[in-house]
């Protein structure tokens, strides 16, 4: 194979089909892939664009607008000519010497500033007659006057048209006169058309130059503003491109409000959740693989010392006990991380029926009289006589509560009093459940992301996932689960509908 600048490999269809070849060409031809490019491609819609509408003006416009000027000038000859009729009704009879008609047609033409022939119409067996009056003038006719002038006679109106003469088109106006009642003569008013021609030439020339400067203009003005639209898009390209591969100090810049400026928004803003969810990845990463590290080293700790012989059975009990704590917290990371992902992925189902609020809370915060008494907390259960109804799932709304009332125990000092209350809405609009305690507080800065995945404020030992599994079936119900929190007291209050 040659080394030449067009030595290309064949193309994959077979070179002896049409299509092959013009495959091949496309690929050899550099300049037939111009319009794989967008800034080609506007640059050639704006040249497309002005050639169609100069071709539109030239093809369609000045045509129409050639049969507009005729047809305008011959309405302004017929109005002039049906005007100058008074003074030619005086040429007809024999009260008029040849002087005074000569004079009158004349008049006539010099006031139309047209050339006006003037016949005679006579009436007889073989119909009506047309004959030219010797004493008007140049008696000159353009071919199909006659017809013409026998057509106004007949019909008693002026009757309008363009024919042709010797030299173009002309414009002539047939006006009949009459006399004791009937048509005597047709004044045949005609006038060339030979300017509107020399019009319509030299507005289509002036289109041409006009349309000329415009490709020119278009072509250039397309491609300097497919230039920068092409400059801005490639930025975009660059930006996503750094951060499709992980790399997201480079940030979208939004230079503009049009479609551009608010795509770079959008793609800015999902770069932010991006780069947070690329955060929470490995702060997922780190937090459950020390989560997972410790138990599973201290179960390894404590097995080594249990298997030791010569142990007394009050210290292998306290290491067993130990195990058990143990694995009680994988179990808990386990399920939280579980509840957690199924919850973000929407395969958790709600089963919403009317629950008394009060009840749900009497038997949740019973199952919580060992892990109070090993505190060394006291919980206060308001609760009203009357059931307080709420349409909900009560599986999840006691989740909800566990995980409400086990952080209220896990970040708060021994013997911190808790309060669990169910009370109805004002107007009967819902009903809410509400955890408080009489703890510290929440941090400054910190209530805005108690609800993240694996975010713990005051550094207690904890997977962090409570919360966030809270508000995730919170938001699965249609319910609203709020925080206010200051120095001794901070409540957690879940509204729910009725």
């Amino acid at each position: 194979m040659g080394t030449g600048p067009f030595d290309v490999l064949p193309p994959p269809v077979a070179p002896h089909t049409l299509r092959g070849r013009l495959r091949g060409w496309v690929r050899i031809i550099p300049g037939l892939t111009l319009t794989r490019s967008i800034r080609n491609r506007l640059a050639l819609l704006f040249f497309a664009i002005t050639v169609t509408a100069i071709g539109g003006v030239y093809l369609y416009v000045t045509p129409s607008l050639e049969s507009s000027l005729r047809g305008q000038k011959v309405r302004n000859l017929q109005g002039l000519a049906i005007a100058a009729r008074p003074g030619l009704t005086e040429t007809v009879g024999s009260t008029i010497n040849k002087t005074g008609v000569a004079d009158a047609v004349r008049d006539a033409a010099d006031r139309t500033g047209a050339h006006l022939t003037l016949l005679g119409i006579s009436s007889g067996t073989a119909g009506l007659t047309a004959y030219p009056i010797d004493d008007s003038g140049d008696q000159r006719q353009a071919p199909g006057t006659t017809p013409l002038a026998m057509s106004a006679a007949r019909r008693g109106t002026p009757i309008s048209g363009t024919l042709p003469g010797s030299s173009g088109r002309i414009g002539v106006v047939a006006v009949p006169i009459d006399f004791d009642g009937r048509v005597a003569e047709v004044a045949l008013f005609s006038v060339p058309l030979d300017d509107v021609l020399a019009n319509v030439a030299l507005i289509r020339r002036r289109v041409l130059i006009a349309g000329l400067v415009a490709l020119v203009f278009a072509l250039l003005a397309g491609t300097l503003v497919a230039r920068a639209l092409s400059i801005r898009v490639k930025r975009l390209e660059q930006a996503a491109r750094r951060v499709a591969s992980g790399d997201f100090s480079g940030r979208f810049r939004v230079d503009s409000k049009d479609e551009l400026g608010q795509l770079a928004a959008a793609l800015d803003e999902m770069q932010h959740q991006l780069q947070e969810l690329e955060t929470a990845r490995k702060r997922f990463i780190a937090v459950a693989s020390h989560e997972l590290r410790t138990p599973i080293f201290s179960l390894g700790g404590f097995l080594e010392l249990i298997q030791d012989e010569e142990l007394d059975e009050e210290t292998r009990r306290a290491f067993v006990g130990q195990v058990r704590a143990q694995v009680d917290r994988l179990g808990k990371l386990a399920t939280g991380l579980l509840d957690l992902s199924r919850l973000e992925a929407g395969s958790v189902e709600i089963d919403p029926t009317p629950t008394d609020l009060g009840m749900l809370a009497r038997a949740v915060t019973g199952e919580f009289i060992p892990a109070l008494a090993a505190h060394g907390s006291q919980l206060e259960l308001r609760v009203g006589r009357e059931p307080v109804r709420a349409t909900c799932d009560p599986e999840r709304v006691a989740q909800v509560l566990r995980i409400l009332i086990d952080n209220a125990i896990t970040h708060t000092p021994p013997g911190t009093p808790i309060v669990v209350s169910a009370e109805r809405q004002p107007h009967a609009e819902g009903a809410w459940l509400a955890v408080q305690d009489h703890g510290q507080g929440i941090p400054d800065g910190s209530a805005e992301r108690i609800f993240d995945p694996f975010f713990t404020s005051d550094g207690v030992q904890g997977s962090g996932l409570g919360l966030a599994i809270a508000r995730e079936l919170a938001d699965r119900m249609r319910a609203q689960l709020d925080v206010e929190s200051e120095p001794g007291a901070t409540t957690f209050t879940l509204g729910l509908p009725v």
